[in-house]
């Protein structure tokens, strides 16, 4: 069940990703033309005022089309109408105008020739997928000619559709961590127990949770923090735990202390003293972690590059499992954690490489300067090398993933 919450958790982020982009573009005049809970091939669809709102079958996430990403080409054409082409030949005669209007940059033109070669597609004898993709083909370059293209809106447009989704992430983890902060957060450790391990000198003489410590081997102690010097004071050997059980002094004991990793232990956990917020205080922690969060995934960032940093790489397996586990600590574990993904996936889609949001928004900039289009090649290209480092990254963190499992 864990697993399955931790799963809802992380499409849940991916969703309202999809959804800040969405709703900017209705905002802008950029109208989308698909909008899913889930990833398509869809289960259930309708259309309304031109847009297919619809629930997919992959179940993670959402699904946004915005109409015409990049200037359409003639090779789009080619790409979409060549098996309809090879079975019809009149589909080949049909396009040539279209084909050769995009080619030549008469767009307008193009766009008028769009419906008759539609037509010469629908009366054509063709094999379903042939038909399906040629009829996909054409609809893609219809809406890369659309006035609502995204390619022709002003650079502010496309900066306000593209940013939406990383910032609404990071809205969604400042939310979040306003919840955590108000539900209360630990400032510090108490002397009751909160946690005793079964098989440690601890469990054997009877320690319970709820017990208050009082003394060890007779020294009084005032905090938590004093119990581990008054435990090593007597270096390894057997010593008492006065305890406040139900009201009552109980002392118990003696236990020799097993030494783990250097230390000399008893084997428990002490409570936490938990503080909750207002909500104004909550929100104004809220946002400081998140400042002090994203510069630290900055630090690891800049440490992935120089190489010293891939341990810090996980991938969606390894987010679920952390998820899963965070979970079995406490539901506001698991919402402080849901919260720090929201961040990451908001900063990891700000990177500027394409196809994520931050290459979008780079290359609207750099259009915005130079005044003109950037071509489709250089995109392809740009697109082609961070798909590359994205899954380096992936397979980083896959790896990692894979080898925390296994130990």
């Amino acid at each position: 069940m864990n697993v399955l919450v931790s799963i809802v958790g992380l499409g849940f982020l991916i969703l309202i990703h999809e959804a800040g982009h969405f709703f900017t573009a209705l905002a802008v005049r950029m109208r989308p033309r698909k909008f899913y809970v889930f990833f398509p091939p869809p289960v259930l669809k309708t259309t309304r005022n031109g847009i297919e709102y619809g629930i997919g079958a992959i179940p993670l996430g959402g699904y946004v089309k915005i109409p015409g990403m990049h200037r359409p080409a003639a090779g789009d054409l080619d790409a979409h109408l060549q098996r309809a082409a090879d079975e019809a030949h009149s589909i080949g005669t049909a396009a040539a105008p279209v084909r050769a209007a995009l080619e030549q940059g008469r767009l307008d033109e193009a766009r008028a020739g769009l419906p008759e070669l539609r037509q010469v597609v629908e009366r054509a004898h063709l094999s379903e997928a042939a038909r399906k993709t040629a009829e996909r083909g054409l609809t893609d370059v219809e809406d890369g000619l659309s006035d609502d293209a995204y390619w022709k809106a002003p650079a502010w447009r496309r900066v306000s559709v593209i940013a939406a989704g990383p910032l609404t992430n990071l809205v969604a983890c400042i939310v979040l961590l306003t919840i955590v902060f108000m539900l209360g957060v630990p400032v510090g450790t108490t002397k009751v127990v909160e946690e005793v391990r079964a098989g440690m000198p601890a469990s054997e003489i009877g320690l319970l949770p709820g017990d208050e410590i009082l003394a060890i081997d007779g020294t009084p102690v005032a905090t938590f923090e004093d119990i581990r010097p008054a435990i090593e004071a007597g270096e390894g050997a057997p010593v008492t735990v006065t305890v406040l059980r139900d009201g009552e002094r109980v002392e118990l004991g003696p236990a020799a202390p097993v030494r783990q990793d250097g230390r000399l232990l008893l084997g428990f956990s002490p409570g936490q003293e938990m503080r909750s917020y207002g909500l104004g205080p909550a929100i104004g922690k809220a946002f400081e972690d998140t400042g002090r969060v994203t510069a630290e995934i900055g630090k690891s960032l800049g440490r992935i590059v120089t190489g010293s940093g891939r341990d810090e790489v996980s991938s969606p397996i390894g987010i679920v499992q952390g998820s899963s586990q965070a979970l079995d600590v406490g539901f506001r574990y698991y919402l402080q954690l849901l919260a720090l993904i929201s961040l990451s996936l908001a900063l990891l889609n700000l990177l500027p490489l394409l196809p994520l949001d931050g290459g979008h928004i780079l290359f609207s900039l750099l259009e915005k300067v130079r005044g003109r289009a950037i071509p489709r090649e250089a995109y392809e290209r740009a697109s082609a090398i961070g798909i590359a480092l994205v899954l380096i990254l992936f397979v980083i963190g896959l790896s990692n993933d894979i080898g925390r499992l296994g130990g």
